[in-house]
């Protein structure tokens, strides 16, 4: 007889290793991940509406742009998958570097090495038409950072006590002054909005979170009492009380906005054959302005289908958030809620003229890279923290 070969160590199949990895991707919540995926073929599109007619007028490659997002995409992807089969716990014994690798990120922007975009000190250029963002890789060291201070377990007490608060507080504010120094005023009112949600989902007292609002609200007086703001940031707000006090300037961007997004109608022009869009009436209508192009093109039912997928996507966050298997996780799905509702609020209300238009771009649709790789990685944890929920549907 002879003997029976076994086939080698790395073709052998594992019945239990399959199972095991079968039930990884039954308990993924598909729900959220086919809403992002949505969101993102809508944005691409978007993207491409946007950009193609002035690419060719400049002589460029028209699907430059295109390209490059899917690549952003593509990364976004796998950074994603790599934050979902991460143990979200074993993050706390990792915070500290996380956290030191994002304040260092944001100093080397206000040294040399940092560059300047549409007036806002922001980026590093690392070379091949490639820059960073620091910014958008701090919130995802915000959200973790607040879930360690704030989800540590205590003996007998509900919430946070005095000395969490006054560490989180602290401890996010040097990482907020840094970008209000580039200035990134949007991106500080995201931090703001995490703190404040996270605080709030940990148990913090009533009075800490009416404290620290009214704190906020004679900070911003003081900051704009005191001239601490730059000028274009002044006429931002102005615009925004007022859009036809100066509709070449200032007000320009806003009103164009809303021309855009009214003239689309219920249905809208069609795709690539928005008049305003083509003529790029709107600045930025890939990045910061691209639910503008959706409003024309896509009319109010497109518009509607952008917001009730990112509803969506909210709605599974929080759900995840009341599920985890610990305070942790609680905190850094909630955590991920708050920053991705306030930005994409704002963003959409800035179109609409219902808030300031600040530099902060549209979840999963408008155009990026720093900005894509961070929302993918907050859907990889979202994704971590429901997969290692304490019940099961």
């Amino acid at each position: 007889m002879t003997a029976a070969r076994s086939a080698p160590l790395g073709t052998r199949r594992d019945p239990a290793l399959w199972r095991r990895r079968a039930s990884v991707l039954r308990r993924l919540d598909w729900t959220m991940f086919l809403s992002v995926a949505a969101l993102s073929v809508l944005g691409a599109l978007l993207v491409r509406s946007a950009t193609h007619r002035l690419l060719l007028d400049q002589g460029r490659d028209p699907n430059s742009f295109l390209d490059r997002h899917l690549l952003n995409l593509v990364i976004g992807v796998g950074l994603c998958a790599l934050f979902t089969v991460l143990d979200y716990r074993l993050l706390r014994a990792y915070v500290p570097i996380l956290y030191g690798l994002a304040c260092l990120g944001l100093l080397a922007v206000i040294t040399p090495l940092g560059s300047t975009v549409n007036g806002s000190h922001s980026w590093i250029i690392i070379g091949g038409g490639f820059q960073v963002q620091p910014s958008e890789f701090a919130k995802v060291g915000l959200v973790v950072l607040l879930a360690m201070i704030l989800g540590e377990p205590r003996d007998g007490e509900v919430g946070p006590g005095r000395r969490d608060i006054l560490m989180a507080l602290a401890l996010a504010g040097l990482p907020a002054a840094l970008i209000m120094l580039q200035p990134d005023l949007g991106t500080t009112l995201v931090f703001a909005a995490v703190v404040l949600g996270m605080l709030a989902v940990s148990g913090a007292r009533k009075r800490w979170m009416a404290g620290l609002v009214g704190i906020g609200l004679a900070g911003g007086f003081l900051v704009w009492f005191f001239g601490l703001l730059k000028a274009y940031q002044i006429a931002r707000f102005t615009a925004f009380l007022d859009p036809s006090a100066d509709p070449a300037g200032a007000g320009y961007n806003a009103q164009q906005a809303r021309i855009a997004v009214g003239s689309g109608g219920v249905s809208g022009r069609g795709l690539f054959h928005g008049q305003q869009t083509l003529g790029h009436f709107v600045p930025e209508q890939q990045t910061d302005f691209i639910f503008t192009v959706a409003g024309e093109e896509l009319g109010f039912l497109g518009g509607a289908l952008i917001v009730a997928l990112l509803g969506v996507i909210l709605w599974r966050g929080l759900r995840t958030a009341s599920q985890a298997a610990d305070l942790f996780g609680t905190l850094v799905a909630s955590g991920v809620v708050c920053w991705l509702a306030f930005q994409a609020f704002e963003n959409i209300g800035m179109t609409l003229g219902i808030m300031p238009i600040t530099g902060l771009p549209l979840p999963f649709v408008s155009y990026g890279g720093s900005a894509t790789f961070a929302n993918f990685i907050a859907l990889g944890l979202l994704q971590a923290v429901h997969l290692r929920r304490r019940t099961f549907d």
